[in-house]
């Protein structure tokens, strides 16, 4: 404890004047009895990840990751008797992961995923509801339009805010063939127009976009230009992307709070992530399907 001066005036070794400290140590505790009596809920965000996780699909000649899976090393016998534990093969990109900037050639100069500040981790959130766009046209795309109309309603995005786009993707993650939604012309399923990358990765202080779908571009934007926008224009302008949210129903338009845990891996271009967010009990939905 440090030393103080008393109202005596005499400087006394380790007593303690009130301040900064207590304040936050008194929201701290105010904070964590909120979740421990319910007035705050914890939902996850994350898709759980397994061998059967949907997984992106690059057309030829490009060079897909491998799909996870785990390797036993030991399971209560001879290689370990008290113990089970397994090896772990990956791609970086698989399930609801973390993009880092260095993901991508625009940001090829910017942080890895382990050097991504631990404050950009833990933000608000902003969630936007396309559900009836997107059951009309899986092509859906994003426009500025679109967010300075949900802006009117809601307030202007904010400084370190996640923009998080409910879709309703996520109740096709039982099937890898109706997630990704594949044809001739290739994979159908919503994202970010060209003009509204751009602007929201250039105007708006966002610190990331999170989806619901497999990437955070649109299933066709290989041929839009420039190719991947939201790729592009995010993370070479030090953003982020987040992918294979669910329970996105459950989050208030705003008012949430978002944590993202990626692996901290040096060197790497992403990495799966455990997302959750901290949102108020009153606010909060129970139907991730349905709530609005």
């Amino acid at each position: 404890m440090s030393d103080a001066v008393t109202t005596t005036g005499i400087h006394t070794p380790g007593a303690h004047t009130p301040g900064t400290h207590d304040t936050a140590r008194t929201e701290l505790s105010a904070f964590t009895d909120a979740l421990r009596d319910g007035t705050l809920d914890v939902v996850d965000l994350t898709t759980p990840l397994s061998s059967a996780t949907p997984a992106l699909r690059l057309p030829a000649p490009f060079v897909n990751l491998i799909d996870f899976s785990l390797e036993e090393v030991s399971a209560y016998n001879e290689p370990g008797p008290f113990w089970r534990h397994n090896n772990i093969h990956t791609g970086e990109h698989i399930g609801t992961h973390v993009d880092a900037p260095i993901h991508w050639v625009t940001g090829r100069d910017g942080h890895d995923v382990s050097q991504i500040p631990v404050t950009r981790l833990i933000a608000p959130a902003a969630v936007m509801d396309l559900r009836a766009q997107v059951a009309a046209d899986p092509d859906y795309l994003l426009t500025v339009t679109d967010v300075e109309e949900w802006e009117q309603t809601h307030g202007r995005l904010t400084d370190g805010v996640w923009l998080l786009l409910r879709t309703g993707w996520e109740t096709r993650g039982h099937s890898a063939t109706e997630f990704l939604n594949t044809d001739d012309n290739g994979s159908h399923t919503p994202g970010v127009d060209v003009d509204c990358a751009r602007w929201l990765a250039t105007e708006r202080p966002v610190a990331g976009l999170g989806v619901e779908t497999v990437g955070v571009d649109a299933g066709l934007a290989g041929g839009f230009d420039p190719a991947f926008p939201v790729h592009n224009f995010f993370l070479g302008n030090d953003k982020y992307g987040l992918t294979s949210l669910r329970n996105l129903g459950r989050l208030p338009a705003t008012g949430a709070v978002i944590v993202v845990s990626p692996l901290p891996i040096v060197g790497g271009t992403g990495s799966p992530a455990r997302v959750l967010a901290i949102v108020d009990s009153h606010t909060a939905s129970v139907d991730s399907h349905t709530a609005s």
